[in-house]
């Protein structure tokens, strides 16, 4: 279960010396009445919008997921770090600064606490948003694609925070799979090694981020909110370790990248790595800009779509939620 949201004192500087709660995330006026008896609330994610999108493309998108919150009858919390505070609901002056500040830093569950004590601004990425969603006490959770375990990850032992940290944490994450990049088997492996559970959204298949599939089957599948709640309630009422709930939601065929394109462009891009020697963490910015690239920004539009749908559905889950209580 998330967590109570924090208590939302005044501060009166933001130096950690003399305020205690000056590392507390601090809620937006609409979020935090949202939370106390309001309609029901949905994370979103900020690094798509400083790091995901060209500019200012950038800034109309994240104005229009929350808007598709809104349209379902929630309300959205866009999660991002300001100046040494992580704030839960941005306005619009510090939405615009997320997608306009080329210095705002991507900042991971890891890079949260370092980020607070400098002072620092940073939009949040899959583990740094659950973490604070779920801390702020906010249940469901929209984003694009997860990370996971890398390719080759025998040789680098490559793997994303995201894993470890839904593994501890008690939110439901709607999402299009993981980035297609990835190793898919050998992270819905890790994902069933970490107790992270895994349902299907209307598909038997695990879906491919900017394809509606993996190729991969999942074990379960719910076709439509309120069975996905069914499904929260029944894990809540269950007890035992927190761990997230991944509701794993396809991008519609007619919005997915051409899958031979797809396949033949990644393939390239991956010969491309090797014969530069690419490795690490340079490695998902070089394939997905080749993807881009090379795909006269089909990817693009096929992650938005995905984005899209995630948001749609996650804000219906939470409606769904509120009314089953």
């Amino acid at each position: 279960m998330p967590q109570n949201p924090p208590d939302q004192r005044p501060a009166d500087t933001k130096t950690p010396e003399t305020n205690a709660y000056a590392y507390e995330p601090v809620l937006s006026a609409e979020v935090r009445a949202a939370l106390s008896a309001g309609p029901p609330v949905v994370a979103l994610e900020s690094t798509i919008i400083a790091h995901g999108l060209p500019r200012p493309r950038n800034l109309s998108v994240a104005r229009e997921l929350e808007g598709i919150v809104r349209s379902a009858g929630a309300v959205p919390a866009t999660v991002a770090v300001l100046d040494g505070r992580a704030h839960v609901g941005l306005d619009e002056d510090q939405l615009e600064r997320i997608a306009g500040d080329p210095s705002v830093r991507k900042l991971g569950h890891r890079d949260l606490a370092p980020a607070l004590a400098a002072g620092a601004s940073g939009a949040t990425t899959v583990s740094a948003t659950a973490f604070l969603a779920a801390r702020a006490g906010i249940g469901v959770f929209a984003t694009g694609g997860l990370g996971g375990v890398h390719r080759e990850w025998s040789e680098n032992q490559d793997e994303s925070a995201d894993l470890r940290l839904l593994a501890r944490t008690g939110i439901t994450v709607v999402c299009a799979g993981v980035k297609s990049i990835l190793d898919v088997p050998a992270t819905l492996q890790r994902l069933e090694t970490l107790g992270v559970g895994v349902v299907g959204y209307g598909t038997g298949h695990f879906p491919g981020f900017y394809l509606s599939s993996s190729g991969e089957p999942v074990d379960w599948t719910v076709h439509s909110p309120e069975e996905a709640v069914e499904v929260i309630r029944a894990k809540e009422a269950l007890g035992g370790p927190a761990a997230a709930l991944i509701v794993a939601n396809p991008v519609a065929e007619q919005d997915q990248l051409d899958p031979a394109l797809h396949d033949r462009v990644l393939a390239e891009a991956l010969d491309a790595c090797r014969e530069r020697g690419i490795s690490g963490q340079g490695v998902t910015p070089f394939l997905l800009d080749q993807l881009m690239r090379r795909t006269g920004g089909a990817s693009l539009e096929a992650n938005l779509a995905a984005v899209r749908g995630n948001v749609a559905l996650a804000a219906r889950i939470a409606v769904a939620a509120a009314v089953a209580r």
